[in-house]
């Protein structure tokens, strides 16, 4: 053997145990004065290794310089680096012919090293996972992992038989961050990190930054390129100088997987992968969504999850559109359809909490990278997750890096952020004992109030015109204000507690809404202090709370009159607005995700006619500025009579701007029906009734006003003119001043 193409034995026996973490500097090709040019190669099963020289395809026996496969050969003659490649003879006769990972310099720069740690990358994503490359012609791919605290990382998949002695990534500096370009692999390969903890424990890991990932129940990363030939710049560049807060805004909050709607083939029920494709439910949805007349969709959590019951939940790959509908490209089209349609679309994204799989973000170096060690600070127990570390910064750019890549790479129009309050409250879902105060002794998390006002600062700065969603359950002051004011710098934030009263109201027996009318009106003395989304969201169907129709007292019919004055009365209170899909359709079974919505109910009327008023009320909604335009000010909402407390009857007036267009709503929440009713009106002559929810179309009773009232100058509820109409049972109605 010839010692003095060895190693020196420190390196060596780091190289033979696969735990040196610069194996760049031992194997490849380097140059001493010596020796001139040495190519060293480690491979434990080949049973001899060519070095080829790549400019006269001259081919040179390596020497077997150790026997757990250490090879080398020296050039003595060369005094410059050149490019060669390795052919590797095997036991059973077969060869593989490549270039040597081991010849090529770091593909990650210290700007980019520098920046992600500390936390300011704005395109992560272009740095970090797997990327196809060209390095002087030879073509691979460049894979980087953070694993600070790792003893060694390698690149295992297919091309390698999974085994981590063949690709051992070097660390590049004090970045903690892993690399290697691996040539002769691309599109498709199949991959994971194999992780060695310091402690000697290995772990396979999924790439947290994969843009691609194999179908349930596998969970492996798939090397994608993802690239889309986006033709919706008409629609994004309105977005850049729309103003939401003035809009109208009608969200339809989905489940792909559970949709199944109208114009989509059957599914085989019997075969859990048989699913949609993102192209084929874009023409569908689309169709249905234009119908209805809502101007938003909001997807359930489209990230990769291996769970289908956690609906999306438990995100394992958070850079990755799920794989059970089709490729990041399909889902590409997916949107750009959606935008070339006029419809927006959000997306549920999670970074308040992720799964505990061993596959996943958890212990990933075998300590708590992305999570806190403790408990108290780490776990979530009440879901059974682990918790970011927001005080990280490398954690803080791979979720501010997330939201910007969505933002960015698929065009979304904004992110529904899950579970706000979890991040914001140290003792979220905690008794004493179970957490851990704050500098200040108190329970606000102070990371991730720096990780949330720097995240919305960032989404709104380079992507002006996107939505940013707060759902936030607590009366956290200030959600929607801007960071610089103070604020957390959030678009909009559910309004949790007009959702929770409403239904709670509508579920009583009309007999006792005389002693809680105010869970109907108690929702406008804080409804301008935040620009609110009014949810009927998914969270309420679920879990034995009952479908939106069930929860709705009285009998079959008086649960369908209810219903439809329920959403005369979310479509017509300040505020912009979302429902969960099936509640329009008079769904009766609480949702499952893992079965279609139950859209043969409308083929009985009376489901068809809740479907046709939530259309027109659709309509009313985006036709009429009063009802959106100043959503977020005092001056948008009037009450006529909130006094009506033994009739259960409700009146109000929503105001445009210029205050030349009002809208008059009135609810009666009884089913007594009630003739010559007075409402006093600001304007003198004919109101249309553009509105009914008891129309016999709508599968009402057909009391209603024949479509238009004279208002006379009478003086009522402190307004100089009065309207007498007749008031449907467990009816609503909307008047607008004639033209």
């Amino acid at each position: 053997m010839s010692s003095n193409l060895m190693p020196p034995a420190d390196d060596l026996s780091a190289i033979l145990e696969t735990r040196h973490s610069s194996p760049h500097s031992i194997l490849g090709m380097r140059y001493d004065e010596q020796n001139g040019v040495i190519i060293r190669a480690f491979d434990t099963e080949a049973s001899d290794i060519y070095a080829i020289v790549s400019s006269d395809e001259s081919k040179h026996k390596m020497e077997k310089i150790h026997q757990s496969g250490l090879f080398a050969i020296s050039f003595p003659e060369k005094r410059e680096l050149f490019k060669y490649e390795l052919e590797r003879t095997y036991p059973d006769g077969k060869t593989h012919r490549t270039f040597d990972p081991y010849c090529f310099l770091p593909g990650i720069g210290e700007l980019d090293q520098h920046l992600f740690n500390q936390g300011e990358h704005r395109r992560i994503f272009d740095v970090m996972g797997a990327h196809l490359k060209d390095y002087g012609g030879v073509k691979g791919v460049l894979f980087t992992v953070w694993a600070p605290n790792a003893k060694r990382a390698s690149v295992v998949g297919d091309f390698n038989k999974w085994d981590g002695r063949k690709h051992t990534m070097r660390l590049i500096g004090s970045s903690g961050i892993w690399e290697i370009f691996i040539p002769g692999i691309g599109e498709g390969c199949i991959y994971k990190f194999e992780v060695k903890g310091q402690n000697g424990d290995v772990f396979l890991k999924q790439d947290p930054y994969a843009y691609s990932v194999e179908l349930r129940p596998k969970t492996a990363a798939r090397v994608s390129s993802f690239s889309y030939d986006w033709n919706d710049s008409d629609w994004m560049e309105k977005r850049k100088s729309s103003n939401h807060l003035k809009s109208p805004i009608n969200i339809y909050e989905i489940h792909l997987a559970s949709w199944r709607g109208p114009g989509l083939r059957e599914l085989n029920s019997n075969d859990e992968n048989d699913l949609h494709n993102y192209r084929e439910i874009a023409h569908a949805l689309a169709d249905y969504v234009k119908e209805m007349g809502f101007t938003h969709i909001e997807l359930l959590p489209i990230m990769e999850h291996p769970f289908d019951q956690s609906w999306g939940y438990q995100v394992t790959g958070y850079y990755a559109p799920t794989s059970r509908h089709g490729s990041p490209e399909d889902f590409a089209y997916f949107i750009n359809y959606m935008h070339t349609k006029g419809i927006g679309v959000i997306v549920d994204w999670v970074p308040a909490h992720f799964p505990k799989d061993d596959f996943s973000l958890g212990r990933f170096d075998g300590t708590a990278l992305y999570e806190h060690l403790d408990k108290r600070q780490g776990e979530h127990n009440e879901w059974g997750t682990y918790i970011f570390n927001y005080g990280r910064c490398e954690v803080r750019n791979f979720l501010v890096g997330n939201a910007l890549y969505w933002l960015e790479r698929f065009h979304v129009d904004g992110l529904r952020v899950d579970a706000v309050a979890a991040m914001l409250y140290l003792n979220y879902s905690r008794e004493n004992g179970e957490w851990i105060p704050n500098e200040y002794g108190s329970n606000e998390n102070l990371r991730a109030i720096q990780f949330i006002k720097r995240l919305n600062e960032l989404t709104h700065e380079l992507h002006p015109g996107v939505l940013i969603i707060a759902e936030e359950s607590t009366a956290w002051a200030g959600v929607t204000k801007s960071a610089y004011l103070g604020g957390l710098g959030f678009t909009c934030k559910w309004n949790m507690g007009w959702m929770h009263d409403t239904l709670e109201y509508f579920s009583k027996d009309p007999v006792f809404r005389k002693y809680h009318h105010d869970k109907l009106t108690f929702s406008l003395w804080y409804a301008f202090s935040e620009n609110f989304i009014l949810p009927l969201s998914h969270d309420e169907v679920v879990h034995g709370k009952k479908s939106i129709l069930d929860k709705m007292s009285g009998d079959y019919w008086q649960k369908f009159a209810n219903v439809r004055s329920l959403f005369t009365y979310m479509f017509t209170h300040p505020g912009k607005k979302l429902n969960f899909m099936g509640s329009e359709i008079g769904q009766w079974n609480e949702w499952n995700c893992k079965a279609s919505l139950d859209w043969s109910l409308l083929k009985y009327p009376i489901h068809k006619g809740l479907r046709n008023a939530v259309k027109d009320l659709s309509g009313v909604y985006t036709e009429n500025q009063a009802l959106w335009e100043c959503d977020f000010e005092n001056s948008g909402f009037e009450w006529v009579d909130i006094n009506d407390v033994q009739q259960s009857v409700f009146s109000y007036l929503r105001w445009d701007a210029e205050r030349h267009s009002p809208i008059l709503v009135i609810l009666n929440c009884t089913p007594v029906p009630r003739h010559n009713y007075k409402i006093g009106v600001p304007f003198s002559g004919e109101w249309d009734e553009i509105f009914n929810s008891d129309s016999d179309i709508y599968g009402g009773s057909g009391v209603g006003n024949k479509g238009r009232v004279a208002a006379a100058s009478i003086d009522c509820h402190g307004r100089p003119c009065s309207i007498e109409i007749s008031l449907p049972p467990l009816g609503a109605l909307i008047f607008r001043r004639s033209k």
